[in-house]
């Protein structure tokens, strides 16, 4: 018999089943979705520009060229947006706040197995966001100094070029990476798609902030450490 004999009260994971929290506010989502769009169209057109092959199969190069420019001068503009709205402020502020606890998810082989309660973000995001966030400023500027040459002198433009084809390709396995890692794992994807997650997955992915939301005090509070630290 699968299910809880007759008469037994039920447990917590019964209690809980069908439960969700709210994960993501609309900005959030917005600003995510907005920036995956404008990524795609980067590295797809980016690989038109650099793949000989691909560049004689679909031709058009000055127009590949024009959307790669504009897409790639608009990649950040969503995250600027975002600012206006506070959830997507609260957010930023968790990304950018390392403690003990995500160096120590860091270093653990069973990270996932939710003996180590995280917050809403853990070190994998966060270490995401930070990279991601680095490559659009560096393909932002040496893509300013490739299309604008007046700015620069010839070896800045040589400097830039070799600047914007590495980050390119860091920040298009970065993209590959965390698609794949979406896809690992359904209810993330859920949440950033419609912004509530069940609460038993909050509880095993993200129990320090699931228990944040529950106004339910920290099970273990994060140790002292010297190299817990807010950026």
């Amino acid at each position: 018999m699968n299910g809880p004999e007759a008469g037994a009260a039920p447990g917590v994971d019964d209690l809980e089943r069908g439960r969700v929290l709210p994960r993501f506010a609309a900005p959030t989502r917005w600003v995510h979705g907005a920036t995956a769009v404008f990524t795609i169209v980067c590295v797809l057109s980016a690989a038109v520009l650099y793949d000989g092959t691909l560049a004689v199969a679909v031709g058009h190069r000055g127009l590949v060229e024009h959307v790669h420019v504009y897409t790639g001068f608009a990649l950040p503009v969503p995250l600027l947006v975002g600012v206006v709205f506070r959830s997507y402020r609260e957010d930023g502020r968790r990304l950018n706040r390392w403690t003990a606890r995500d160096w120590s998810w860091l270093r653990r082989r069973t990270r996932r197995d939710g003996t180590l309660q995280v917050g809403k973000f853990n070190a994998g995001q966060k270490t995401n966001a930070a990279l991601s966030v680095g490559s659009i400023a560096a393909l932002l500027v040496s893509g300013l100094t490739m299309w604008f040459p007046q700015l620069a002198g010839i070896a800045w433009r040589s400097g830039a070029t070799f600047v914007h084809d590495w980050f390119a390709l860091a920040f298009g396995l970065l993209a590959v990476g965390h698609v794949a890692m979406a896809l690992r794992d359904p209810h993330a994807m859920t949440g950033m798609r419609t912004g509530r997650v069940p609460l038993r997955w909050a509880r095993r992915e993200h129990g320090a902030w699931a228990r944040e939301l529950a106004g339910e005090p920290p099970l273990v509070p994060d140790p002292p450490s010297s190299t817990s630290r807010d950026h």
